[in-house]
């Protein structure tokens, strides 16, 4: 599937032209990482309960505690990277970087709904009970989204 003129027609819409203007970019820019700080960090706080830290904390609690923020993270970084992409889309969509990136993020994201899905009714007994194929999602996604935020980093430079 060749996704070159989607990136051409995104580059060149209205999105694209006001992200390459004025203080656009780098007001999005901050936009974007407070929305991985609000994603990523409830997400890494989550799963280390879930491997069994902070057993003080009921893991439901932590759950309830912590996922609308997880939420409010992934919806601003989404529009806000959405936006960042426009700036340049047809030089990002070759990048192999940026394509890493969004396999991980795809990965990551299916990972953390697949252990809503299917865990998320074993919370009130987690510390009885610790499904293993549970905890190998808590931590694949311990090492998923800094993989995702060190490749976004790295686009810039390589």
């Amino acid at each position: 599937m060749d996704l070159a003129p989607f990136a051409a027609a995104l580059e060149a819409s209205a999105l694209g032209t006001w992200m390459r203007g004025g203080w656009s970019y780098a007001l999005v820019n901050v936009a974007h990482l407070v929305g991985l700080a609000l994603l990523v960090g409830p997400i890494i706080l989550l799963d280390l309960r879930l491997l069994g830290f902070g057993k003080r904390f009921a893991p439901e609690a932590v759950s309830v505690a912590l996922t609308p923020f997880a939420m409010v993270g992934l919806l601003l970084s989404a529009a806000s990277g959405i936006a960042l992409f426009a700036a340049d889309a047809t030089a990002l969509i070759g990048n192999r970087l940026m394509q890493f990136k969004l396999l991980a993020l795809v990965l990551a994201v299916a990972n953390a709904a697949l252990f809503r899905f299917a865990f998320a009714r074993h919370l009130p007994h987690w510390d009885r009970r610790k499904p293993l194929s549970a905890r190998a999602s808590a931590l694949l996604s311990i090492l998923l989204w800094p993989v995702i935020l060190v490749a976004g980093r790295l686009i810039a430079y390589i």
